[in-house]
């Protein structure tokens, strides 16, 4: 009997227990859900040889190009962007100096905006540039009215020196990481 007494204090305890401990849940909180997700992806990609910037001559432009950039072609999306950040990437092993455009054109071809690197030569080493768009940066409209890109990259040295680096190339890359509020 004794036992029967336990078991029964215990189970009725141990349902108290449960009772208590619940709360009424309020399945209102999704209106207050904040979906802030972040796309990251490549832009453009340049490299070329020694050779190739030698051809263009002293000063002399050897890429021009205008790229396509439809990250925000639909405005529900453009208006949901919260922040940017591109992110640039060089590395030079020519023996040249160079200098980088980017320009950043809306749909009319206006320049909205000029990202410009004046590289030194024979610089092996990656140097990084990002660039922040929004809170604490360039203005976001930057990018959401950004259409295309146009890049030109240009010798500001001479037509025949070439470097010690039997691979001698200058890269140059970018990248982006976009924030957007889905609600």
């Amino acid at each position: 009997m004794r036992k029967l007494l336990y078991s029964t204090l215990w189970i009725t305890g141990l349902l108290a227990c449960t009772i208590s401990c619940m709360e009424e849940q309020d399945f209102d909180q999704f209106d207050d859900l904040r979906v802030t997700p972040t796309l990251s992806s490549g832009i453009f990609y340049l490299e070329s040889d020694e050779e190739t910037i030698n051809l263009a001559g002293p000063l002399g432009s050897f890429y021009f190009e205008e790229v396509t950039f439809e990250a925000f072609n639909e405005q529900y999306v453009a208006e949901r962007l919260i922040e940017g950040t591109i992110t640039y990437q060089i590395e030079n092993t020519t023996s040249k100096r160079l200098r980088i455009v980017i320009e950043f054109l809306n749909e009319d071809g206006r320049v909205l905006d000029v990202e410009r690197f004046d590289i030194e030569a024979n610089s092996p080493n990656v140097a990084e540039y990002p660039v922040f768009y929004g809170a604490g940066g360039k203005n976001i409209d930057i990018l959401s009215s950004t259409k295309s890109l146009r890049v030109s990259a240009d010798n500001l040295g001479d037509g025949s020196s070439v470097s010690a680096n039997p691979d001698a190339r200058i890269i140059f890359r970018s990248g982006a990481e976009f924030l957007f509020q889905l609600q």
